[in-house]
């Protein structure tokens, strides 16, 4: 069976990585689109916001110099965004893997969380796809840029995606050189390699800057394991409930939960389980 693949990313429909991951994808047999956002979307997490005029969204038709018979789309929004409609078949019919990237930096750590070549993936694997996102450690002064090598990362862990349920997310990070040392499943880590900083401010503007982050990340993590050379795989969530002990506090009415002045306050525990 041929799955239907969309390849995006957040770094915008020119970036090398993206034509790098997609020709992998083609190469490999899949049945390749890519919808891409038309301008740069690093950091926009899952988000769902676009440019709209009239309630429309924007989609150009470039042609790829590299794969000029690939489908592809610049849409005028994020790539959570993208993930969304694809699943509801803007560019087609619905795809059966998700794969964000090749996105130009790592994405480890708890901070992938905003990340928007990650957001792609989850929002794909929430509406039913495989979905991966794949991201190369480039650093601060990359001498080279070696997208091939998280490219075909990608492509030789698609048998393991595809063998688990649907609804599957991996992230996926590579080192940025010709020989890795091999791939490793890894724990997140509790933050990034780089973060952002407020570097200068007044009342009227603010003005980020990232630096290199002076932790040293734990062992058996991603961002560890990246950084010894390593591809690291882990497998990663959507939004999930956490169950927390309430009972005491419903049980003696310590939590005012009253609608207005003068209602009826609800009776403690009810609705609860």
């Amino acid at each position: 069976m041929t799955h239907r693949a969309l390849i995006t990313n957040d770094d915008g429909i020119d970036a090398p990585g993206l034509v790098a991951l997609a020709d992998a994808a083609a190469r490999a047999g899949l049945d390749v689109t890519i919808a891409a956002p038309a301008a740069q979307s690093s950091g926009s997490s899952a988000s769902i916001m676009a440019s709209e005029s009239d309630g429309r969204i924007a989609v150009d038709r470039p042609t790829l110099d590299t794969l000029p018979d690939v489908p592809t789309f610049a849409v005028h929004g994020g790539p959570g965004l993208i993930a969304m409609i694809a699943a509801r078949g803007a560019f087609g019919p619905a795809p059966d893997v998700v794969l964000s990237g090749v996105n130009h930096g790592a994405n480890v750590g708890r901070a992938i969380l905003h990340s928007g070549t990650v957001g792609a993936a989850l929002t794909g694997a929430l509406n039913g796809a495989w979905a991966m996102a794949v991201s190369l450690d480039v650093g601060m002064n990359p001498s080279a840029f070696h997208w091939d090598v998280a490219a075909r990362a990608a492509v030789e862990l698609l048998p393991l995606l595809t063998s688990e349920a649907r609804g599957t997310a991996l992230n996926v990070n590579a080192p940025n050189r010709p020989d890795p040392l091999g791939i490793r499943q890894c724990t997140l880590a509790p933050f990034g390699i780089v973060q952002t900083t407020v570097a200068e401010s007044d009342e009227s503007y603010v003005r980020l800057a990232v630096e290199e982050l002076p932790n040293v990340p734990t062992a058996d993590s991603d961002a560890a394991c990246l950084a010894q050379g390593w591809v690291t795989i882990t497998g990663v969530d959507s939004v999930t409930e956490r169950r927390i002990d309430v009972t005491d506090q419903l049980t003696a009415g310590t939590v005012d939960i009253s609608a207005a002045p003068g209602a009826s306050p609800l009776s403690a525990g009810s609705g609860t389980r």
